[in-house]
């Protein structure tokens, strides 16, 4: 009796032992994230000069919180892109200007962090600054979230000119007044950007490249940035002003997944 009880004990243990690594070896796996393929790199890298203020990794943005994979506030780009922008600043550099990104390469989870958040109807704590004019169940209709980005194949940015020299941009304060993105440059939130006419992430037409309701130095604004990096492989999304893609891209049928964050890139350099 004795010995079938201890047979039988050690068969439980070894049961369980190998139970828990069937458990456990999932799960150590899900936990590894994965990693940035050796054609990534830290813009400062390539270009220390050009300005970086990664709205995602703050709240400061249309959610109203540090979006998903958004670890550090790195600008990552594949390298043709970074060494394409890199000409770009240098050409901005000599007429006073600086080119200053708010969005590089994006993972897919924070594409999926933007579509939660726009089925959640209730949700709408920034609507008073990001899309005043737009009911929220037409973000995904009108084009404004969509399933995938071309930002997670790694060749497309959001950015900016900014005069020099450059004055910082004030910290957005978490539940503070919105002000429309569209309002007149001094009463919308104070970017240190010269004006396009909107804010960054601007749900509205106002934000299309060409509206014909910019004008003035507004609309030259926005010609000079995007003639720039026109002339040097960049095409621009007609709806967005701050939205460009350097063609061809790399990866142009991967969309990627890997955290915005240092360490993503550590082993593949």
């Amino acid at each position: 009796m004795t010995r079938l009880t201890t047979v039988t004990r050690a068969l439980i243990a070894a049961l369980a032992t190998l139970l828990a690594s069937a458990v456990l070896t999932p799960t150590a796996r899900a936990g590894t994230d994965p990693e940035a393929p050796k054609d990534f790199v830290a813009l400062h890298s390539v270009d220390p000069t050009i300005l970086q203020e990664m709205r995602y990794v703050t709240p400061h943005n249309f959610v109203g919180e540090p979006i998903d994979g958004y670890r550090q506030p790195l600008c990552i780009l594949t390298r043709p892109a970074a060494e394409a922008l890199h000409k770009a600043q240098r050409r901005l550099l000599r007429q006073g200007y600086t080119l200053k990104v708010y969005d590089c390469y994006r993972p897919q989870r924070a594409v999926d962090h933007f579509v939660r958040w726009a089925e959640d109807l209730h949700d709408q704590a920034m609507k008073g600054e990001f899309y005043p004019n737009v009911d929220k169940t037409r973000l995904f209709a009108d084009g404004y979230i969509a399933a995938k980005s071309g930002h997670s194949r790694g060749s497309t940015l959001d950015v900016t000119l900014v005069r020099l020299p450059a004055k910082p941009t004030r910290p957005y304060h978490r539940g503070e007044p919105l002000v429309p993105c569209f309002a007149p440059r001094g009463a919308r939130f104070p970017d240190n950007s010269i004006d396009m006419g909107t804010g960054f992430d601007c749900f509205d037409t106002l934000s299309h490249t060409l509206d014909p309701r910019i004008q003035g130095r507004q609309r030259a604004n926005r010609l000079l940035l995007r003639t720039t990096l026109e002339s040097l492989g960049f095409v621009n999304l007609p709806e967005e002003w701050w939205h460009y893609t350097f063609k061809p891209e790399a990866h142009p049928d991967t969309y990627f997944d890997f955290p915005v964050a240092r360490k993503s890139l550590t082993s593949a350099h």
